[in-house]
């Protein structure tokens, strides 16, 4: 059963055809055309966290391809009520697939253990793959290609850091991480990134503007994450000369594109003038969140269609 908990679960030729399917879908979207592609399937939403762009765009995409979705929140007793073995195989009975926004990594990886219906992590503390997605799909938009191009990202190595790391070494990317000392990506994760792609272009720097000279985006996330707010004060004196404001982007090539994947605090790790700029993506960012996860669950659960549809 194809789950995608990371991106270590597709292949490099899997994540081509996601993204091309993805550009399909929008086409055809951008065309008035709303092709019944996921008529008849549903899919459960199982949130721990609050969200307006995960949830919005899944369930928006599946009613375009004909599909339905179901949020399920605290009222269904998740990991409280019931064993999770009985939670999961039950949901499994109802729905093609569930898109879990979970606090904790292992709390997805218990769901997929089960092999009830596909996994899709909608966010973890390890990682966001989906958000992954809809980031290298803005920059192919961008500059029409993705093989050498030069993702940093601007930031501590969080969990949107990890999933951009992966999946620019899948893609032939440089990927730089312009942080802090001491809140480099963990080593672990690095570790196995490289085993996987040992040809991987990855970078830890401590000096944003000497991070940003050759890039083609630039990419920034808050400083205090979810459940991070004990730590807040500490991070913003640590990140004060990471900020993403006119003077960083000067240091850039004129060509770079802006790339945030919001919630933003505007005038903390980034500033108005770039975040509503002219080199800003960031909107269309946002947008092609439901358009690469349409191609994700056209790719998991439609592939017929694909193979009619998809050159």
């Amino acid at each position: 059963m194809q789950h995608l908990l990371t991106l270590f679960d597709i292949s490099p030729d899997d994540l081509q055809l996601i993204l091309k399917t993805a550009g399909v879908v929008k086409s055809k979207l951008i065309a008035g055309e709303r092709p019944n592609i996921l008529n008849n399937k549903v899919i459960a939403l199982l949130f721990e966290k609050p969200s307006l762009r995960t949830r919005v765009s899944f369930e928006t995409g599946m009613a375009q391809m004909g599909g339905a979705s179901l949020f399920l929140g605290s009222d269904v007793g998740w990991g409280k009520r019931e064993s999770p073995s009985d939670f999961t195989q039950v949901l499994g009975q109802f729905v093609d697939a569930v898109v879990c926004r979970a606090k904790q990594h292992a709390q997805v990886e218990l769901l997929a253990s089960f092999n009830a219906m596909p996994v899709i992590n909608g966010l973890t503390d390890l990682c966001h793959p989906c958000q992954a997605l809809a980031d290298v799909l803005t920059i192919g938009e961008a500059f029409g290609s993705y093989a050498n191009k030069h993702l940093v990202f601007v930031g501590d190595g969080n969990n949107v850091s990890h999933s951009l790391a992966l999946i620019c070494a899948m893609l032939d990317m440089k990927f730089t991480l312009a942080c802090p000392s001491g809140y480099q990506m963990d080593a672990d994760w690095l570790s196995r990134i490289r085993k996987a792609y040992p040809k991987a272009d990855i970078q830890t720097l401590h000096d944003p503007a000497a991070a940003v000279k050759t890039a083609d985006a630039i990419y920034t996330d808050v400083w205090t994450s979810m459940g991070q707010e004990a730590e807040m004060a500490a991070r913003r004196q640590a990140f004060a000369d990471f900020q993403l404001n006119k003077m960083l982007m000067d240091a850039a090539p004129s060509s770079a594109r802006v790339l945030h994947c919001l919630p933003a605090v505007r005038g903390e790790e980034i500033t108005d003038d770039v975040i509503d700029g002219p080199q800003s993506d960031i909107i269309r960012q946002s947008g092609n969140r439901m358009h690469a996860q349409k191609g994700l669950l056209v790719w998991m659960l439609a592939t017929d269609w694909i193979t009619k549809n998809v050159s």
